[in-house]
């Protein structure tokens, strides 16, 4: 089982009962994936990438643009503590919809 290295709670299946899982694409997931651990109600997050054309594509492959991947933040919530809308607003207060390439 891969554990969370802030909060070591698990980011692999099984999550807990009464959680849900949500995915954010908003640049760079390193900034972003902290924004989301650090919310109340927030299980845990992990970061990949979603979309694009290469399988599984390396840092680099992304970086270049060329794979048309987006880097991305898996959210492990449990919806009795924070709602989804709480994470849409953060994601908002987070995200600029003009950067270009899908990536920061």
């Amino acid at each position: 089982m891969n554990k969370h290295f802030v909060n070591n709670n698990t980011i692999t299946p099984p999550y807990p009962d009464g959680t849900e899982q949500a995915i954010f694409g908003m640049g760079c997931f390193w900034g972003a994936e902290r924004k989301f651990w650090e919310m109340s109600g927030v299980f845990s997050t992990a970061v990949g990438y979603s979309g694009g054309g290469t399988p599984n594509p390396s840092y680099e492959e992304v970086c270049t643009g060329n794979t048309g991947h987006a880097e991305c933040v898996l959210i492990i919530f449990d919806k009795n503590l924070i709602s989804y809308q709480s994470l849409l607003t953060n994601f908002w207060k987070c995200h600029d919809p003009t950067t270009l390439n899908k990536q920061g």
